[in-house]
């Protein structure tokens, strides 16, 4: 039998293992992992002659877990034969076996993170942060972090680093401990003439364990202590016991814990029951109080009575309406009117910013942009995913006209105050922001909940009729009714993105999260910079988690972004680049074939993103350009759009392709008021789409018009604007002509 070769591969790569068998005719081969028959796994045998066969075992992407020793093993005569071992070492980014737990501390008090990573391939390092500030480190995996205190809740995370790339751990929230709550719901129960049982409910225990309650019993409410019990807890109970009979007392409850002990609840008064109370069993008296006992009960089931009936009437005030039915002996029709909802319920609490727990400096900016929830309706379902949803919504106006927008809300289920600072403080950064090519916020609302839950932050952003580019450059090439885009079009999408990048990168904002399914498509097919960072909270396709950490869009993050975590304007740079490939494929998925946590690895070996089919020399330069090592010998966004502009102006006004253009105009109401489009030529644009899917390529609705607009047909033609001076373009023909180069479109 022959040796298998020695192995060491990536995660996420294939392994092929062989096994070569001499001098038997049909043997029986199996492969062992660490003692045990490997199963589940492609195997196959093959015969190189009557007595020669090769066995091979492949795993098509390798894990941690199959790392181990392998072999083959045969059956000959009763005995098996066995084949030397081979060791497969699976080298990755480092895997944390502990991470830092969430801690609730005392202000000021000293405390320990714990945080240890393993290979292969080693050593591996840890290093510390502490929010976005890098706090410790490097130092050899296991590492402990040693904190002198802290006075306010922090968080802490660690990153595990070795030759293959780095690892970041969840993140551990280290909160403040606090005095506990005052108790609530104070019972006595089980009176007798010296005796009474105490129970309550404990209030908030401010993140530290409950050790003992006091309760304080005196005779009159803040009058002299007659008695004071401290009991440990839990349960929360207690009896009180050499009391006065026939005395009114009055008692309240506090609870403690390592910080000290909690407010008083209010007093309580009780009653101990006299000597000698009860009378005797069968007293001359005793049928009074049975006769009044009686006429109550005959009294309250009368009234009781005469309610019903006047509801019943006026819930079958439509009764008469079946009244031949019911003759008839069949079924009749009964029915409760439903339950009204009232928004202004007194449970509902109307949320505000202060309900909220944020900073004071992130409520001074939005206060000018909150939108109270009555002024908007919401619509349906645009999206959701992992952390919230998209909706669509309308907006009420001040002159009372209603306009549509789009609605980003986090789940319910997950908000905490963390969460609602991080995802406002992303959305308050598009308050300033005024350009053609970058989304601008329209406002934020919360959504009011029952007393005691956090509202739920809303960011209310401009609608937009074709959805996010990725989308629509996906349904371009694999719609249910695929259509073409010319190249002018692809490259005037970089175009209208690299204006609203510069815009951002003039005004000292990074991104960090460009792609193309982060940009939006207006009506009129210009495209915005959008989701600054509010997608991260929304969708998690395209976003990774290394490690427990947070999710990362990997394959649009730079070299530096992945080993150090650090994001400049040349970062965002890189990921315009991706973001040209992604515009160039049509919505092709970056690297494909190649794991997440591969990627680092693949790019640190000098690999890029290859050339697509038909894309010029000239766009690909430009992309191959914002993938430099070195983040400085990366273009600037100015550079990036005035050479994009001079790309674009070097095009044939038209293309020479004689496919259709297929764009998803207006609905079949629109163009109902609006009549047919006359397309320049006489040609009907109607007519021709009558043979066309009735399905929008991104954000139609099933109805709407496709038009068809041949290329070749417009170019003897003159400008419909030169044509035609004295009738002016609609909105259908203006769309199809910017689509073609035919009128100028806006611009940085």
């Amino acid at each position: 039998m022959g040796v298998p070769m020695k192995l060491t591969v990536s995660q996420g790569q294939p392994v092929s293992l062989n096994c070569s068998v001499e001098g038997m005719e049909d043997p029986d081969i199996l492969w062992m992992k660490d003692g045990a028959m490997v199963q589940g796994l492609d195997q196959m045998y093959v015969s190189i002659s009557e007595q020669h066969w090769i066995g091979f075992l492949s795993l098509k992407s390798v894990e941690r877990s199959d790392a181990g020793q392998y072999w083959c093993q045969v059956e000959d005569g009763g005995k098996t034969e066995i084949s030397p071992p081979v060791w497969l070492t699976v080298e990755g980014v480092p895997f944390f076996t502990v991470e830092p737990k969430d801690l609730a501390v005392p202000p000021n008090a000293p405390f320990q993170l714990f945080c240890e990573a393993v290979g292969p391939p080693e050593p591996v390092t840890i290093i510390w942060w502490r929010g976005g500030t890098k706090v410790g480190g490097p130092f050899p995996s296991p590492s402990v972090l040693n904190v002198t205190g802290v006075t306010q809740s922090t968080v802490f995370s660690c990153e595990a680093h070795n030759l293959k790339g780095l690892a970041s751990s969840r993140p551990a929230t280290v909160r403040l401990q606090a005095l506990p709550a005052a108790p609530f719901n104070i019972t006595v129960t089980k009176l007798s003439s010296s005796n009474a049982s105490v129970a309550w409910m404990p209030g908030a225990d401010g993140r530290a364990v409950l050790q003992s309650c006091t309760i304080q019993v005196t005779q009159a409410p803040g009058g002299l202590e007659v008695l004071a019990v401290v009991v440990p807890v839990p349960p929360f109970t207690c009896l009180l016991r050499d009391l006065a009979p026939a005395t009114n007392y009055s008692l309240r409850v506090r609870c403690a814990n390592a910080l000290g002990p909690s407010p008083y609840a209010d007093w309580v008064p009780f009653q101990t029951k006299g000597l000698g109370q009860q009378g005797p069993p069968h007293s001359r008296t005793s049928w009074v109080p049975v006769v009044l006992g009686v006429l109550t009960a005959l009294v309250t089931a009368a009234a009781l009575a005469l309610i019903l009936l006047r509801k019943r009437r006026k819930e079958t005030r439509f009764g008469q309406a079946f009244d031949s039915v019911m003759a008839r002996g069949e079924p009749a029709v009964h029915f409760r009117a439903a339950r009204s909802f009232n928004r202004e319920r007194p449970e509902r609490i109307e949320a505000t910013l202060d309900s909220l727990g944020i900073s004071d400096e992130l409520k001074d900016k939005l206060e000018d942009v909150l939108i109270p929830e009555q002024q908007f309706t919401l619509g349906r379902m645009l999206g959701k995913g992992e952390f919230g949803s998209v909706r669509e919504a309308q907006l009420k106006q001040e002159d009372g006209s209603f306009v549509k927008v789009a609605v980003k809300m986090l789940k319910a289920d997950i908000i905490a105050s963390s969460d609602i600072e991080e995802f406002l403080r992303e959305a308050a950064c598009m308050k300033e922001f005024d350009h053609p090519h970058v989304a601008k916020l329209v406002g934020v609302s919360l959504r009011s909940r029952a007393k005691g839950r956090l509202p739920i932050p809303m960011v209310i952003l401009p609608f937009m009729k074709h959805g996010d580019l990725h989308a629509f450059l996906l349904a371009s090439r694999i719609g249910e009714n695929p259509f073409n885009l010319p190249l002018q079009t692809l490259i005037r999408f970089m175009v209208d993105i690299a204006c609203g990048m510069e815009y951002l990168s003039s005004r000292n904002f990074i991104h960090r999260d460009l792609a193309a399914r982060n940009c939006m498509l207006a009506e009129d097919m210009t495209v915005c910079v959008a989701d600054f960072g509010l997608s991260r909270k929304i969708y998690s396709g395209d976003y990774y988690r290394q490690g427990c950490a947070s999710k990362l869009p990997v394959k649009w993050l730079a070299l530096e972004s992945l080993a150090d975590n650090l994001y400049t304007v040349h970062s965002d740079v890189w990921a315009f680049g991706v973001t040209m490939w992604e515009i160039m494929t049509r919505g092709q998925t970056p690297y494909a074939g190649i794991e997440n946590a591969e990627i680092y690895n693949y790019l640190i070996g000098g690999n890029r993103l290859k050339q697509p089919p038909d894309c010029m020399e000239d766009v690909y330069e430009l992309m191959y350009q914002c993938w430099s090592a070195d983040p400085k010998q990366r273009p600037s966004f100015t550079c990036l759009r005035m050479e994009l502009e001079n790309i674009l102006g070097h095009l044939s006004v038209l293309s020479t392709s004689r496919d259709p253009l297929y764009i998803n105009l207006e609905t079949a109401e629109e163009s109902a008021e609006g009549g047919s489009l006359e397309l320049p030529g006489g040609d009907q644009a109607a007519s021709r789409a009558e043979n066309s899917s009735g399905i929008g390529a991104v954000g139609g609705t099933p109805g709407d018009y496709r038009y068809i607009l041949s290329p070749g047909g417009l170019a003897e033609q003159p400008r419909q604007e030169e044509q035609q001076p004295e009738s002016p373009l609609n909105e259908s023909q203006r769309l199809l002509l910017l689509q073609q180069g035919l009128l100028p479109h806006s611009s940085c």
